[in-house]
């Protein structure tokens, strides 16, 4: 059924509440893209975060990762750059009145990928220009949106007099686009709940509930330089490493195939993707390059596992380099830097991904459909460690994201705001204060 069904009183209410405060919270977006959040630089838009919290009456608990306490973690991946002045901000809400119904986490990752060639954008990418119902900048969907949706879904059900009646926690981490070790920290903290929501973008009228597992990793070679006049003579690092490269597609293709996917992708036209997404290498135009690292991304599927991954790419690579005419005078090596993320996928009739579909349905009167993802997001951390099942749903964009002229849907990310401020509303209970 396709229509959205009639809601109680006070359900209705909370979506006029959250409707009401789109002004606000586009100027929240917009405010919070313009802090350049990369890697490394979370702080200032994490400052943000902690404010907002706190003035929304949560407390706040900001704390900077411990690496060594991740380091014996399943989970952890290696990280790139240190985790110095870098910190989680979780506002955390408990009830003033009766405990009632389940408790919940709301997540989502303040960090942003790099802008690319600032040449090829319309507008700034740090600017938060609103044009109609999209409002462009990096990390506006990626996902800066997503977490404005679920703080004022908590001001909507304030703004009304109600408090959710369990624990609520809402967590803004760093370093989701290279380890997930932001999220991940939260659950070293102890931090649980009976269900997580990742409002992570996902495909209008979709909730995400499978994901791959994603592995990074760098192939670092040496080759056999020698003068650019003679260069028939050596072996380019430059070439030897996409060479390693293109042997490592074959596996990529191999995983590709119909009878090799996992259930859950069956029906996409290329789950398996093998990005290489940076190379750096050479030292002069007449010379033969003599060094080269390429910086690669593997994706593969929920019931692999990274070790696994990792066995069949040193296999591949090592049978790939002795096949090479000139391996004697070549070598290379594997560094694992980033990501070493298991895939994950929830039941289409759990809980949490039934609640939030009614929910859905209930407001916005379309079907919510699960979703399978060709990348990760910290939701495996919940799932697979954390005894937390947890799921993707938030503002639809533009499908550029980690792309040029990235947006968010204004009326999506209202939308989504009203669904979740009553799914928290039915799924935590609410209580009547002030």
């Amino acid at each position: 059924m396709n229509e959205a069904l009639p809601l109680q009183a006070d359900e209705a209410a909370i979506v006029a509440a959250a409707h009401a405060l789109r002004d606000e919270a586009v100027a929240m977006l917009s405010e919070l893209v313009t802090h350049p959040s990369l890697l490394g630089h979370e702080q200032s838009a994490q400052r943000f975060m902690a404010d907002t919290f706190g003035a929304l009456g949560l407390q706040v608990d900001e704390f900077q990762i411990d690496e060594e306490k991740l380091r014996a973690h399943p989970g952890y991946s290696p990280s790139i750059v240190s985790y110095e002045g870098r910190t989680n901000v979780v506002g955390i809400h408990r009830p003033t009145g009766p405990f009632k119904g389940n408790s919940l986490i709301f997540n989502g990752h303040i960090d942003v990928v790099p802008t690319g060639a600032e040449v090829l954008w319309t507008h700034p990418p740090f600017s938060g220009k609103v044009e109609g119902d999209r409002l462009y900048g990096r990390g506006s969907s990626d996902m800066k949106a997503g977490i404005i949706a679920y703080t004022m879904a908590y001001k909507a059900l304030r703004s009304l007099g109600l408090e959710p009646a369990s624990p609520v926690y809402f967590q803004s981490v760093i370093e989701e686009e290279c380890t997930g070790n932001g999220a991940l920290a939260c659950l070293v903290e102890g931090y649980r709940a009976d269900a997580a929501v990742i409002t992570e973008p996902v495909a209008a009228d979709g909730i995400m509930t499978c994901q791959m597992g994603v592995l990074w990793l760098a192939i670092e070679v040496l080759g056999k330089p020698v003068h650019a006049s003679v260069a028939q003579t050596g072996v380019g690092a430059i070439d030897f490493v996409l060479y390693l490269f293109g042997e490592l597609k074959k596996l990529e293709e191999k995983w590709n195939a119909p009878s090799a996917r996992y259930r859950s992708f069956a029906h996409h036209n290329h789950p398996v993707n093998f990005n290489l997404g940076k190379i750096n290498g050479g030292e002069w135009a007449s010379s033969v390059p003599s060094a080269c690292r390429a910086d690669v991304r593997l994706g593969f599927y929920p019931d692999m596992k990274v070790e696994k991954v990792k066995a069949e790419v040193e296999a591949l690579l090592a049978a790939a380099y002795e096949a090479h005419p000139a391996h004697a005078a070549l070598s290379y090596k594997i560094v694992y830097e980033g990501f070493q993320a298991d895939g994950c996928e929830v039941p289409a009739d759990a809980p949490i991904v039934a609640a939030l579909a009614r929910c859905h349905q209930d407001i916005v009167g379309k079907v919510l459909t699960p979703t399978a993802f060709t990348g990760t997001t910290d939701a495996k951390f919940f799932n697979l460690y954390g005894d937390t099942p947890a799921i993707c749903y938030g503002p639809s964009g533009g499908a550029n994201i980690h792309g040029i002229d990235e947006w968010v849907s204004i009326d999506s990310m209202v939308q989504v705001t009203a669904v979740l401020a009553v799914f928290m509303a039915r799924w935590c209970g609410v209580n009547r204060v002030g």
